[in-house]
Order: structure tokens, then sequence, then C-alpha cells
């Protein structure tokens, strides 16, 4: 019979999972400003190790006492960093190593599975309506999707950032 697990069955759990990444990985949030939407991704990113989070373009920070509704005080696992521009914070993320990856709908874009996210990540993640600015998309490395069957065109911000975040912790824990 299928039973839930107890408090210590589920930290041996998630410590086997932990020795299993490889690579670290980094978000730049350009603009996102719903608090709501933040809090959600701070929480999957402090759930599957994020290394970095840097706040671009007015992006609501962890700051904001709204966020606190739905990152449940995951803030506290992460690193990050409110910086003016997205450009600006890409080339940080290139200047230490990050491969940087556009989650963005545009004309180049390759599902994201079809991308080998090996190595230092550092994914783009843009505003909920106008996705990320044009001069920032120029300067990432690649630019992915996620495919999508039903009749609507987009995705929530904090799912999209969600499935990108495990999807690298997924492929790195394919290579074992």
């Amino acid at each position: 019979m299928n039973e839930n697990l107890s408090g210590t069955e589920l930290k041996r759990l998630h410590r086997q999972w932990r020795k299993k990444p490889r690579g670290k990985l980094a978000i730049i949030v350009d603009g996102v400003q719903g608090p709501y939407n933040i809090g959600s991704i701070l929480r999957t990113a402090a759930a599957e190790r994020v290394d970095y989070i840097w706040f671009a373009a007015n992006a609501t920070t962890p700051e904001n006492s709204k966020v606190g509704k739905t990152a449940l005080g995951s803030d506290r696992y992460l690193e990050w960093k409110a910086i003016e521009s997205t450009t600006e914070a890409i080339s940080e993320a290139g200047a230490l190593g990050y491969k940087i990856i556009a989650l963005e709908l545009a004309t180049d874009s390759l599902p994201i599975f079809d991308i080998d996210l090996s190595g230092d990540i550092c994914f783009v993640i843009g505003h909920e309506d106008r996705g990320i600015g044009s001069k920032a998309l120029t300067q990432c490395d690649l630019s992915s999707y996620i495919p999508q069957l039903g009749k609507i065109g987009s995705l929530n911000v904090a799912v999209a950032a969600s499935i990108a975040i495990y999807e690298i912790r997924r492929q790195s824990w394919m290579r074992d």
C-alpha cells in the first residue's frame, strides 16, 4: 500500500537527489513584477538549488512583502541581487562562466528539451506580457521555449520558470 513519507523518510529521499545535480544554475528575472509569481519562482529555485538570481529591469525582489505569501521563507536559501539592466546581468553571468539561455517564444528558439543544458546555465526569464527585451535577447547564447499543445500560446511566467529549472536538473540526472 502506498503511504505518505514520514519527515525522516522525506529527508532521506531528498538527500540522495541532492548528490546528483551537476553544474551551477542561475536565473535572470527580467522585469517580472507580479509578487506572487516572484514568490513561486523563489520557492522552485530553492527546491531545485538555484545558485544565484539577478532581478533586473525593475523586477520585484524578495524584499517585497507580498512575495512572502508564495515564497514561504524560501528566499533565505537563495543568493540574489537587484540590478538595473538585464544586459548588465547577462554580462555578469557570462563573466562567471554561465551559458545564457533565454526562455522566450522567439524566431530562433529551440524546444527546451532539445538543448544541451549541461555545464553552468543561466536562464533569462522575461516579463509576463512583454517577454525579454530585444537587446537582452540578442545577448543570450541560445533561446528556448516550452512546447505547448493547447490553444493558449504561453504559460504563466512562474510555471515556465519552474519547468525550465526542472528540465536543467532532469538532464543532469539523466547523465548519471
